[in-house]
């Protein structure tokens, strides 16, 4: 199964939304969730979908689930908003832990404040991804960075396996290696991280890498 992020997802009546990140098990390099953009009005916020449900089409167009949509109604909303103090972390869960995060809203400084936080006690507002414990997610924006220090690009789409484990990882198209697709084995990445891949080869090394198709919306 091709996972293209981006692409659309069905459910077994009709459309339920967007894929938006994907969560992996990092030990075991296998994907366990699929974090889904709802486009109806009625769910609010990005669903956890357990892999198990997902299927891809005969030509990869969209995601299949088996489910209903009435059934995504009761799928874990991934998304959490907090107030945290400058430098805070949301509280630890012993079932959950943080995805991907973005700052909201940043500190404000008065005149001859600018560049230091040290007067500063206010909060700062932050979205993040609930994820299960000990697993990370991966995004369209996540960076992909060589051996050798180079950021080769970001993650567009993974290959999976009949398992859900990751065979492949895509790289956006045009960064550094024109029009074509770059593909990096799942056996060349030495690390996975939420938001972040690391690879161990050089950028002329993932620039030798065969190309392996993958259909794009």
């Amino acid at each position: 199964m091709r996972l293209s992020l981006g692409t659309p997802v069905r459910c077994a009546d009709g459309p339920f939304g967007e894929l938006a990140d994907v969560v992996i098990d990092p030990t075991t390099r296998r994907v366990t969730h699929l974090v889904v953009e709802p486009q109806h009005q009625e769910l609010v916020g990005s669903r956890l979908v357990p892999v198990e449900l997902a299927d891809s089409g005969a030509d990869d167009a969209e995601i299949k689930l088996t489910c209903l949509l009435r059934d995504t109604r009761e799928l874990e909303a991934v998304q959490e908003i907090a107030y945290l103090r400058l430098g805070g972390f949301p509280v630890d869960d012993p079932d959950w832990d943080v995805g991907v995060s973005d700052v909201l809203a940043v500190p404000y400084y008065g005149p001859g404040d600018i560049g230091s936080a040290a007067n500063y006690s206010g909060n700062m507002e932050v979205t993040y991804d609930r994820i299960p414990k000990d697993e990370v997610e991966i995004r369209r924006s996540s960076l992909v960075t060589s051996t050798d220090g180079h950021v080769l690009g970001h993650v567009e789409a993974l290959i999976l396996d009949r398992d859900s484990r990751v065979t492949h990882f895509v790289l956006e198209r045009g960064h550094l290696w024109g029009k074509r697709d770059v593909t990096i084995p799942i056996g060349s990445v030495t690390q996975i991280e939420t938001d972040a891949v690391t690879v161990g080869l050089t950028k002329d090394e993932v620039g030798a890498l065969p190309t392996v198709h993958v259909h794009r919306w």
